[in-house]
């Protein structure tokens, strides 16, 4: 994890951007920040994939997923899974900051949870990466949205590896019991933080726990959706 100093350093002073290497201040300068793949307004309010009108798609009036809403702010891919991937394992800490605020500006102004829960890492995953992304920018939310974070309603009792390495049928056997959830969720209305939805599957399968253990409602917020 880096040390206060390197994140003072990487924030405050002129670094290279993280997607075209020109000398910029923050993250990534003004020309990328303009062409990120932001998704548009109108999307399914349950998986926030892009839709003609802002309505349910297809999909989610077929086979809703537990989860009762999500937003998201950027489509994953390309530069924003380069943004993310800096910042998982190069080292670029103060991306998880500027990720949380593109996401923090998607949210409605009044959002209707009472607390945010970021999706668990393993404890396994946990010791090897040292800090979980999902954590990083649940605790920029909370502080720009004023609701609680808590760490422990939720837990990922089972280390389920990679799962973009597995076909979806082998991602829903491979997240069978991963997760559990406190009975302090009682009557909650929970906003689980994640860094990127691809098919909603573990959204999915924690939402389905927090909601067993008497979540009254549950919302996914991340930073980027697949397409």
């Amino acid at each position: 994890m880096p040390s206060i100093l390197d994140n003072i350093k990487l924030w405050h002073w002129p670094a290279c951007c993280t997607l075209c290497h020109r000398w910029c201040r923050g993250a990534f300068c003004a020309t990328c920040d303009a062409a990120l793949p932001r998704l548009p307004l109108s999307c399914c309010p349950q998986c926030a994939l892009p839709t003609l009108d802002g309505g349910r798609c297809g999909g989610c009036i077929a086979d809703p997923p537990r989860f009762d809403a999500s937003y998201a702010a950027l489509r994953y891919g390309g530069e924003v899974a380069q943004l993310i991937t800096a910042a998982k394992y190069a080292g670029r800490w103060p991306l998880w900051r500027t990720l949380a605020d593109l996401l923090a500006l998607r949210l409605p102004a009044i959002a209707d949870v009472d607390v945010l829960v970021p999706m668990p890492l393993h404890t396994k995953r946990l010791r090897e990466r040292g800090f979980n992304q999902s954590a990083e920018i649940a605790g920029v939310l909370a502080a720009r949205t004023g609701l609680p974070l808590r760490h422990d309603l939720a837990s990922r009792i089972r280390d389920t590896g990679q799962q973009s390495r597995l076909s979806l049928s082998k991602r829903k056997l491979n997240l069978r019991g991963a997760f559990a959830a406190t009975s302090g969720v009682q009557g909650l209305r929970i906003a689980i933080i994640d860094d990127v939805m691809t098919s909603g599957l573990t959204l999915d399968t924690l939402a389905a726990a927090l909601k067993r253990a008497g979540a009254q409602h549950v919302e996914a917020w991340v930073v980027a959706r697949t397409l």
